[in-house]
């Protein structure tokens, strides 16, 4: 069958390639040490971010959060005074991934956006499960709103996002946000995020057979993630569960080929259900995991230009 959602980019074939013929291929997560598979993704991610120029105004900063310090990088467009500000959870099950990994991909955001990223480095499972890194995103959300100014941005405009596990931790901070009665969040910028515990959707039994992010992989991620089995049921881990009535507009992406495609259309139905703005573009051929991928995939360049002109729209152009 060669429909539309059964074909696949020769640019991902040929990058998948790539990297094999580098050594560059993460083990499966079920099975190896997990320091030897954050050690190989950092390596990817490395690899997928080389050539990449820093911004004349980008910092690491170390900011208090509700189980510690909390490490983050803030990326400040060129030339912008009091720029609006991305807060930012990277991908990786939650319990692997690096700010230098997501360097690349969020410098051309703030690049093409002229908003401000913050980058936070949240705690990894299973050395902390749930909900620290939930707590970890709300706080760093309610920070910025609170001394943004001090950071050099305007904190009356503020966005969450991520992708990924990062998509599930923005979309969560931003439903706790308004559950408190807060207004900080203008918008959410949502990266093929894994928004329920469903691993057996269409989608799942389709794309999450073979290589890349497997079913077996991703109850093992919950698994990790989740102290008990009951939290599956709790909206915090999984946000869609949440009466999603009263949250900031949304940009949601995904690829045709990723398990998780039946999630983000899921919750674009229930955003608009609830009267939240929140178009969804489905990026033909490619699969889980590719926003990093634009030295090598043209579809993820394009992607990227698309989220950000949905956060300059949001946060620049609206004023």
């Amino acid at each position: 069958m060669n429909d539309a959602t059964s074909w696949t980019d020769p640019e991902l074939i040929a990058a998948g390639k790539l990297l094999q013929s580098r050594g560059l291929v993460a083990p499966d997560r079920t099975q190896a040490p997990l320091s030897e598979v954050r050690a190989a993704v950092d390596r990817i991610g490395a690899f997928l971010g080389e050539g990449s120029v820093p911004l004349g105004r980008e910092r690491d900063l170390t900011l208090p959060g509700p189980h510690g310090q909390v490490p983050c990088r803030l990326y400040l467009p060129d030339a912008v005074e009091r720029p609006p500000l991305l807060i930012y959870a990277h991908g990786g099950g939650f319990m692997q991934g690096s700010l230098p990994s997501w360097d690349a991909v969020l410098r051309e955001l703030v690049r093409q956006s002229g908003v401000a990223a913050l980058s936070v480095d949240y705690k990894l499972a299973p050395e902390h499960r749930f909900p620290v890194a939930f707590d970890e995103m709300v706080a760093m959300i309610r920070l910025a709103a609170r001394e943004g100014a001090g950071l050099g941005i305007d904190p009356t405009r503020l966005a969450v996002g991520g992708d990924s596990a990062g998509a599930n931790l923005a979309l969560a901070a931003a439903v706790a946000l308004r559950n408190a009665g807060e207004r900080a969040l203008g918008f959410m910028l949502l990266i093929y995020g894994c928004y329920s515990t469903d691993t057996e959707s269409a989608s799942w039994q389709r794309f999450g057979r073979g290589a890349g992010l497997s079913q077996t992989q991703m109850r093992w991620i919950w698994e990790t993630y989740l102290e008990r089995p009951e939290q599956q049921s709790d909206w915090r881990a999984a946000p869609i569960l949440a009466d999603l009535a009263g949250l900031p507009p949304a940009h949601l992406i995904v690829g045709s080929l990723d398990p998780l495609l039946d999630d983000s259309h899921h919750l674009a139905a229930r955003l608009k259900e609830s009267g939240v703005p929140c178009p969804l573009t489905v990026y033909d051929g490619i699969n889980h995991g590719f926003i990093r991928y634009g030295r090598l995939i043209a579809t993820a360049r394009r992607a990227v230009g698309d989220c950000a002109a949905a956060v300059r729209n949001a946060l620049v152009s609206a004023r």
